[in-house]
């Protein structure tokens, strides 16, 4: 319901009527609720709360409940000013809030004039014009972040040689140009991730299931970052790469046993040629050796032939009969010969045993 502000100023009077229904301030008939208790002056009892908020919003009209005098406030004057001094300390807070930045050692500000790129803070506490005239955007440009991909633990890729690994890595980067980084992309963090998968893709294209898995993980990780870079820089993007991470390069778990199997395979292959090429090694350096050795005894074979060739042969045939047991036989008896320390001597037949004189050789061997 609307009340008018006329009708709001005009006097109550009808405290002030004699025949109200509730009388006079003479005792006469009933008394009027609203008013000062008739012993008030006279005990100088205060108004209380409810009678002061009567008689102010009774105004300056008076009747009634004049008593307690003074000047009367018109209807409405505290409200507005206390509405006053709250916008005052709004304004005060947002001024203070927009208006002074503290940028710490490791970020930079990126200020805008009504949206227009206007200069950067460095570190330390500045003042600039109120929001929504200029706003400071803080970059931290030191830390270096870290995304693990994929987001749900595992991703498929395709190899070059047309076989599929299950890959897990992380990127490190960090902001190298606080203004690109805010202006020259929308979605800085989503954009490095979208270029880490397209970099690790094309990269993986090219190479084969036994460098994934293998030796040429460190291969495949600073080709994706060189590859990431030249990306994020033609973007002008504001982000430099400082490293990626293959943390887990495998089969599909459905493969895993064949895959385990060939790469046993592989290893024992390794293996067996290590083994084939230590043994060659061996031949060689002990074909080499009786080379050198036999070049040795030329020279001195060139030297003193008929010595040489003596002793080669006194040599050669102490080395066949070291191997057998053999006697010879020479007129008058049996002498033993190589080898000398298992060598025996016969003894001649005994003539008186045996009755008969011993058969005397012609001298030759036997």
């Amino acid at each position: 319901m609307i009340i008018s502000r006329r009708w709001l100023r005009r006097p109550i009077t009808l405290a002030a009527q004699s025949n109200g229904p509730w009388g006079n301030d003479d005792n006469v008939g009933p008394r009027n609720p609203w008013s000062v208790p008739p012993g008030a002056k006279r005990t100088g009892a205060k108004p209380t709360a409810l009678d002061e908020f009567i008689r102010r919003a009774r105004g300056s009209g008076g009747g009634g409940g004049g008593e307690g005098g003074g000047p009367q406030l018109p209807l409405g004057a505290s409200p507005r000013m206390l509405w006053l001094l709250g916008v005052a300390v709004l304004v005060g807070i947002w001024l203070v809030l927009t208006s002074i930045h503290q940028i710490g050692p490791q970020q930079r500000g990126v200020v805008t004039y009504f949206g227009r790129y206007s200069g950067m803070l460095e570190p330390g506490i500045r003042v600039t014009l109120p929001a929504p005239i200029v706003n400071v955007t803080k970059v931290d440009v030191e830390q270096v972040r870290t995304d693990e991909f994929p987001r749900d633990g595992g991703e498929t890729v395709l190899t070059g040689d047309q076989n599929i690994i299950d890959l897990a890595y992380t990127v490190r980067w960090r902001v190298s140009d606080a203004r690109n980084y805010v202006f020259e992309i929308k979605d800085p963090q989503e954009t490095v991730r979208a270029t880490a998968e397209s970099a690790m893709r094309a990269v993986l294209a090219t190479t084969t299931l036994n460098q994934a898995i293998g030796a040429g993980r460190t291969e495949i990780e600073a080709r994706v970052a060189e590859t990431m870079q030249e990306i994020l820089t033609s973007y002008q993007a504001g982000v430099q790469v400082q490293g990626v991470s293959i943390k887990q390069a495998a089969p599909p778990q459905q493969l895993a046993d064949d895959f385990n199997a060939v790469t046993a395979a592989q290893q024992e292959a390794v293996g067996n040629l290590n083994n084939a090429r230590s043994y060659s090694q061996q031949v060689i350096a002990r074909a080499q050796g009786e080379a050198s050795a036999f070049d040795q005894v030329y020279e001195q074979y060139r030297l003193a032939p008929e010595v040489t060739r003596r002793r080669m042969y006194y040599e050669t045939m102490e080395a066949v009969l070291a191997k057998t047991d053999k006697t010879i036989v020479e007129t008058p008896g049996v002498t033993p010969y190589l080898p000398l320390d298992r060598g025996r001597r016969l003894q001649e037949p005994n003539a008186t045993a045996s009755g008969t004189a011993p058969a005397q050789p012609s001298g030759g061997a036997r």
